[in-house]
């Protein structure tokens, strides 16, 4: 053998072996990329595995609130937010949202009184020439505080009741002058307390008064 060929010879020897080549003993020589390749697909693995886990819980999992509770809350806040309405209205002294025609009307007046308006009151009086005559009064009580409001809220049948007894009972001659309105005015105010005992109202009011 030529000393050339002992250069190549040893040369070649000296040489990594190549992927794919038989190594000397014919084992074939190990991949070294293999491992890595396995190791990125354990992680992708891994992340997908995450995220379908998190998706699971929060559609599956995760806990819901039902919605009978979600309704009854919003139930309670609207009634909430009614009644928060009602007293902002008395606070600014609004009158009531009632037909002044067919229901009472209060309004809120200083230091905590109640003015509460009756809706118009007619009754049959007694006429010396024996034709009809009619009694019409637009009243308002002056109440101390809301429950003696209420406490007319409650009653207003009964002194319904008694404003008519009385009414019928009047002639127009007792209605003259500021001596019969004054007369008027206590009559009024002391049966209407009897009926709302032991409430008081404070006043009576006549804003309107017509005999035909």
């Amino acid at each position: 053998m030529s000393a050339l060929a002992k250069k190549d010879k040893n040369k070649d020897a000296d040489a990594p072996p190549v992927d794919g080549d038989e190594a000397e003993g014919g084992e074939a020589a190990p991949k070294k990329k293999f491992p890595m390749l396995i190791v990125i697909i354990a992680a992708a693995a891994v992340l997908v595995l995450g995220g379908g886990g998190a998706a699971a819980y929060f559609l599956f999992l995760a806990p819901k609130h039902p919605p009978a509770a979600g309704a009854a809350k919003a139930d309670a806040a609207k009634a909430a937010k009614k009644k928060d309405a009602k007293k902002d209205a008395k606070k600014d002294g609004g009158a009531s949202k009632a037909d002044p025609k067919t229901q009472p009307v209060q309004t809120a007046g200083p230091n905590g009184t109640i003015y509460y308006t009756l809706p118009d009151t007619v009754a049959n009086i007694q006429s010396p020439s024996g034709n009809a005559s009619y009694l019409k009064l637009k009243l308002t009580f002056e109440c101390p505080d809301q429950d003696t409001a209420d406490a007319l809220d409650a009653d207003l049948p009964r002194i319904n009741d008694v404003l008519q007894g009385f009414m019928r009972e009047l002639r127009p001659e007792d209605l003259a002058g500021s001596e019969g309105n004054m007369e008027l005015r206590l009559e009024i105010l002391r049966r209407v307390n009897l009926v709302l005992a032991p409430h008081k109202i404070n006043a009576v009011l006549i804003e309107q008064m017509l005999v035909t």
